[in-house]
């Protein structure tokens, strides 16, 4: 085979095995018992990447990522009141949300930003702030980064870590 069909064979390969590896056994639908932790709000911290690296020269592959929130409770609504992005010296570029967002049970939402925009670098960051009048569970918060290149494309996502508990 032409070294180029086997580099394509490979990404698809490793892009499978890492998807493998960061997924698990489906969760089961959220239930109102002590087994499932609640809260009523959270800073979570995402991490993004508005280029990562190739090659021996550090070629960077520039990536468009897109910052998803979900509501994982099937009967309490959440209010989103930040979702900012910075660059990876903590330099605030965007405010993703200028008025609260509300999640009805179940539902989600999205934030983009352009494959174009490369100010972000590879350390780039979400801080998503959420809150809920009564005990919910807690959403999912994950970047999801892709680039595409004539056959070849690359993806991949994050998941946000919760940095802080609304007191």
């Amino acid at each position: 085979m032409p070294a180029k069909i086997n580099l394509q064979i490979a990404i698809i390969l490793f892009a499978a095995a890492i998807a493998g590896l960061m997924t698990g056994p489906a969760p089961a639908l959220a239930q109102e018992d002590d087994r499932i932790s609640r809260s009523q709000g959270q800073t979570v911290y995402v991490p993004a990447y508005s280029h990562i690296y190739s090659g021996d020269r550090e070629r960077p592959v520039y990536l468009a990522v897109t910052l998803s929130i979900r509501n994982t409770d099937p009967r309490q609504s959440i209010t989103i009141t930040r979702a900012d992005y910075f660059d990876s010296e903590e330099k605030l570029i965007q405010e993703k949300i200028k008025n609260p967002v509300t999640l009805n049970p179940l539902h989600s939402t999205r934030f983009v930003i352009k494959e174009s925009h490369k100010s972000g670098g590879s350390g780039a960051k979400f801080m998503v702030e959420w809150e809920s009048n009564s005990p919910a569970s807690p959403p999912i918060i994950e970047s999801i980064m892709i680039s595409t290149r004539g056959q070849q494309g690359i993806s991949f996502t994050t998941r946000g870590r919760v940095i802080r508990e609304k007191k």
